[in-house]
């Protein structure tokens, strides 16, 4: 007669005859299946909170884009991407929507040190992006094209990003997942 231990361990039945392996694996399956809805989850409220964000700052970002002539794809793509559609410590502190780096008064006011430029506004925020964008050596042949790639790839080849090329993958990428080119400047 073989015991009991020997049996759960060759062919994973238990004293009672019970196949311990399906349970093992069924909670493994449980596991795997709770880990995949939870990602769909937080995912559908990443694309919620995008969408929720573009509504938000579009008009700004189209009247931005009128007078800069920089497609309003580039400027909300930047800005949920750098803001986290708003919700980062950047955009909630200092009312900086594209990780301009410059002074604040974090460390005065919440004991925060922080490399990031403080404004009083959030639109502040913005017509500072189109300022500094308006500066660089690009913006003059860029300037009134509407092609949202040409501009990504300028600004990622100035250093605004220390990893341009994922960096530029993100900025496509938000633009595309809110179809953000097809309508708008």
């Amino acid at each position: 007669m073989t015991p009991p231990n020997a049996n759960y361990a060759n062919n994973a039945v238990d004293a009672n005859g019970v196949n311990n392996a399906n349970y093992a694996n069924n909670g493994l399956t449980r596991w795997w299946t709770g880990l995949l809805v939870l990602l769909c989850i937080f995912a559908v409220q990443g694309l919620q909170a995008q969408s929720k964000y573009v509504k938000k700052y579009r008009p700004l970002a189209d009247s931005l884009a009128a007078v800069y002539e920089v497609p309003a794809a580039v400027i909300l793509g930047v800005a949920i991407v750098e803001s986290g559609s708003g919700t980062s410590r950047n955009a909630r502190l200092l009312n900086n929507h594209f990780g301009i780096v410059g002074k604040n008064n974090l460390l005065k006011t919440k004991g925060i040190k922080s490399r990031y430029k403080q404004y009083s506004k959030i639109a502040d925020s913005y017509v500072n992006f189109c300022q500094l964008l308006s500066r660089r050596k690009f913006y003059s042949s860029l300037k009134g094209n509407k092609d949202y790639r040409v501009w990504v790839d300028a600004i990622s080849k100035t250093g605004y990003s220390e990893m341009p090329e994922e960096w530029k993958k993100r900025i496509n990428g938000a633009i595309r997942k809110n179809k953000l080119s097809t309508t708008h400047h």
